[in-house]
């Protein structure tokens, strides 16, 4: 039987050097097939850009995809002039974004023209458009941010396709945790609008789990697969801990967990068991 093939997808390279070496390790090992780059990320810069166009090119098979992770939330900067902002100038925390986003109390002119400068950004430093738009901590899908998104996805990156974050199988929709229900929902809009307006979406998506519990990851990448259709997206964030990502993010020794699995040797054996293969 023809194994059903997907796109496995490490976010947030440029948050760490430990993590972009992780990713591009994967990449290079063809254990993953897609990455989604940070551009504002103090530790990404034309020599991380370089490096990572390098080993996704696919010299020795198929090219993995880079896309942009679109950033929107603290610690992190935007790239210009954007309201709201915190008081050391950094982006708002997620929280307070996704309270106001759900309230409908965001600016979607600002949010478009960080969206621009972002995508300028990944062109200066790729010498091309990206592949596919995520958004980091999912933050793309708060209903005025998709909407500038898709808008600027449209007029400047046409041959890109835009993260949805729903799930397709009913079984995986009835046992998962609170943030995936929630994803769930504000992607049944954001594919509404990505078909009106023509942007390509993914078929399927999975990855969401709940990182504090520190669950076997080998158990929950395989939960990953229950319904994923052809074509469809699983998330996931390998890495190795660095100070910088310490720094940066709460997600630490989960991302090492991940790398281990998709570096070893029960990663490729579980494709093979339930019919998967990367795209």
């Amino acid at each position: 039987m023809k194994p059903r093939r997907f796109w496995l997808c490490a976010d947030d390279y440029g948050i760490s050097p430990a993590v972009n070496r992780a990713i591009r390790d994967l990449i290079g090992r063809r254990r993953i097939n897609a990455t989604s780059v940070m551009v504002g990320a103090p530790s990404f810069d034309a020599g991380e850009a370089r490096a990572l166009a390098a080993v996704a090119a696919g010299h020795a098979g198929p090219h993995a995809a880079v896309g942009l992770h679109f950033t929107l939330t603290a610690p992190f900067r935007p790239l210009g002039a954007y309201r709201p902002t915190a008081a050391d100038g950094a982006f708002l925390s997620l929280r307070q974004m996704l309270a106001r986003g759900l309230a409908r109390a965001l600016d979607s002119r600002a949010a478009a023209a960080e969206a621009e400068r972002q995508v300028e950004a990944f062109h200066r430093a790729f010498g091309r458009p990206p592949d596919f738009i995520d958004g980091h901590q999912h933050v793309h899908l708060l209903p005025q941010v998709g909407d500038a998104l898709l808008g600027v996805m449209k007029q400047h990156t046409p041959a890109a396709w835009v993260r949805q974050c729903g799930r397709t199988s009913p079984l995986v929709k009835r046992r998962g945790h609170a943030k995936a229900h929630l994803l769930d929902v504000l992607s049944r809009r954001m594919r509404r609008r990505s078909a009106i307006l023509g942007v390509a979406s993914n078929p399927g998506f999975a990855g969401a789990y709940d990182f504090r519990r520190s669950p076997a990851y080998d158990t929950v990448f395989a939960s990953f697969l229950d319904g994923l259709p052809e074509g469809g997206l699983v998330m996931c964030h390998p890495g190795f801990v660095d100070a910088e990502l310490l720094r940066l993010d709460h997600l630490t020794s989960m991302r090492e967990q991940e790398y281990a699995f998709f570096a070893g040797e029960r990663f490729p054996q579980l494709l093979a068991e339930r019919g998967f293969a990367l795209a």
